[in-house]
């Protein structure tokens, strides 16, 4: 088969994904030098289209980056009042002091925000500075130079048919090249797994961990709202069954952002942890505040979880991971953003360094020593034990350790416990469908929970009909010769979107993907036991389409 001819274009510093990483990576470029030539393409119909997180911001990452930001009027207004903690039984709750609580889990100073919302303002002002940003431009491919290293990405092919041919229509997309590339993708980013791979990135890390993360924006009336408050919960519903826990923001407007997030570590193979969510709005303390609202908005995405020890090496030859694409969330604080802009800023003042240097794709090793020494690693060197000890000790256990841990990392700057193993990946922790029960789970009301697909359709996902799916299997039988059998189709219970389902008569089963559903949450990536699913771009523009996520 004849290779694409494609034309290329030639830049200063090539940036694979307009969130926080990204887009900080670009402003702090400009801010450097106003002639280097930056460009920055997101795969979303526009930027902010695929950012979904809680969110309440840190904004130290923010406060390096753009120091006035408040006069420039950032889209970040609703400063936290409260914080409530929560462990839930099933017919009520004990609410923890703040008192006790280690001091870097007070949310005093950070702001509740929608990130979409945020990167639309910081896309704002990349563009002031002359950054070029590409939304609708999907990056399917690296591309690389003749030492080895990374040159470029593909952006923006599109016309390719459900058969893998190119239609009548067909776009070839164009290379993108750089002195460096920056992979800024977000969690389990395709082109950053392709990176990781090739260059043995994570050879000298633990495993990496995850999270799902699946939320709904919630229109609710006065007298419920609280401006300001925050409150996470722990226990019910999950219990035993998974790590994880909730969380509920009340943000500006009478809305709330309501979340659940599971581990993704979880054994029972019919879990559902979109299910798990739903039950949760039904607790006695939780319902009222829902009592008389609708809900606006839904969607869900994976979270990197692993904290320090699971950090990849962020540089390869040619470019660097940035933000999520590497893993740099402080799971106990639920925060990521302000890292993320954090890493963004680094890269780029390493870049910078480089090329006024004259230097090119080479690998930009100070980015990594100041990722691993500065701000970034003492904010995740100091929770790095919690994730392992919830997983291997359970919630209470981990509530009564962790603590300690964080406690004395607080007042001593390093873990008392040292550093704990991770263990099994997300795919090896699922455990044979012969060793667990089934979970009988409510049907929706349609008033507080929904059916998958119904919540789906307030995602505002789209793909076009005519494209090959952007999910694939790399042996078509495993998923009714293997998964089924074996560990009870796991993919139709820990996908939260309704893509994939066993249709046909018993004994004659066929799996199916509805990969037009898809909100590109990478679940599907991660949890698979057999690590039979891969998760690639679609065409430039489709997926969901968060308003203010």
């Amino acid at each position: 088969m004849a290779e694409v001819e494609r034309e290329a274009m030639e830049y200063d510093v090539v940036i694979v994904g307009a969130g926080p990483a990204g887009l900080s990576a670009a402003i702090r470029l400009k801010q450097l030098d106003a002639d280097l030539e930056v460009v920055v393409l997101e795969k979303g119909s526009e930027v902010g289209a695929h950012i979904l997180s809680g969110a309440v911001l840190d904004p130290s990452g923010l406060d390096a980056l753009i120091p006035d930001w408040r006069e420039r009027g950032a889209p970040i207004t609703t400063e936290v009042t409260e914080d409530k903690f929560l462990v839930l039984a099933p017919q009520g709750s004990v609410r923890i002091p703040n008192l006790p609580m280690p001091p870097l889990l007070n949310n005093h100073g950070n702001y509740i925000v929608s990130m979409g919302n945020v990167c639309r303002w910081m896309a704002e002002q990349a563009e002031a500075l002359g950054v070029e940003i590409f939304p609708g431009m999907a990056c399917s491919e690296l591309v690389y130079g003749d030492k080895g290293e990374i040159k470029g990405v593909v952006a923006g092919e599109f016309g390719i048919e459900k058969d893998g041919t190119k239609g009548s229509s067909y776009e070839p997309g164009m290379e993108l090249h750089g002195k460096y590339v920056f992979l800024a993708e977000g969690v389990r980013g395709s082109l950053s797994k392709q990176a990781i791979a090739r260059y043995g990135l994570d050879a000298g890390s633990d495993v990496q961990k995850y999270g799902l993360g699946i939320k709904e924006v919630w229109d609710i009336k006065p007298e419920h709202h609280k401006l300001g408050q925050v409150t996470h919960t722990m226990g019910w519903p999950l219990g035993g069954n998974a790590g994880g826990g909730s969380f509920l923001y009340h943000a500006e407007n009478n809305q709330v952002f309501v979340g659940f997030v599971t581990h993704l570590n979880y054994k029972n193979p019919y879990l559902s942890p979109y299910q798990e969510f739903q039950r949760f709005k039904h607790h006695v303390d939780i319902a009222p505040i829902f009592e008389g609202g609708k809900r606006v908005a839904y969607g869900a995405r994976a979270i990197t979880e692993g904290g320090f020890q699971s950090i990849p090496k962020m540089t390869f030859p040619g470019g660097a991971l940035l933000g999520c694409s590497a893993g740099l969330v402080n799971v106990p604080r639920i925060k990521g953003n302000h890292n993320a802009m954090l890493s963004g800023k680094a890269a780029a003042e390493a870049a910078h360094a480089a090329i006024a240097a004259g230097r090119q794709s080479d690998e930009l090793t100070g980015y990594t020593e100041e990722v691993k020494t500065g701000p970034i690693g003492q904010d995740l060197q100091k929770v790095r034990n919690v994730k392992p000890l919830w997983s291997r000790y359970g919630l209470t256990a981990s509530l009564v350790l962790g603590g300690l841990d964080m406690w004395w990392a607080s007042l001593f700057g390093k873990p008392l416990l040292g550093t704990f193993k991770h263990g099994k990946s997300d795919a090896d922790s699922t455990e044979s469908a012969r060793r667990h029960s089934p979970i009988e789970y409510p049907r929706p009301d349609g008033r507080l929970s929904f059916d998958r697909l119904t919540n789906v359709s307030f995602s505002a996902t789209n793909h076009g009909e005519d494209q090959p799916t952007h999910l694939t299997l790399k042996d078509a039988d495993l998923p009714t010769h293997v998964n089924l059998p074996k560990y009870a189709g796991p993919s139709q219970r820990y996908c939260p979107a309704g893509v994939y389902e066993f249709v046909g008569d018993e004994g004659d089963k066929r799996f199916q993907i509805n990969g037009q559903n898809c909100v590109h949450c990478k679940t599907c990536d991660i949890k698979d036991p057999l690590q039979n699913i891969v998760w690639t771009v679609p065409q430039g523009g489709d997926g969901p389409n968060y308003p203010n996520m």
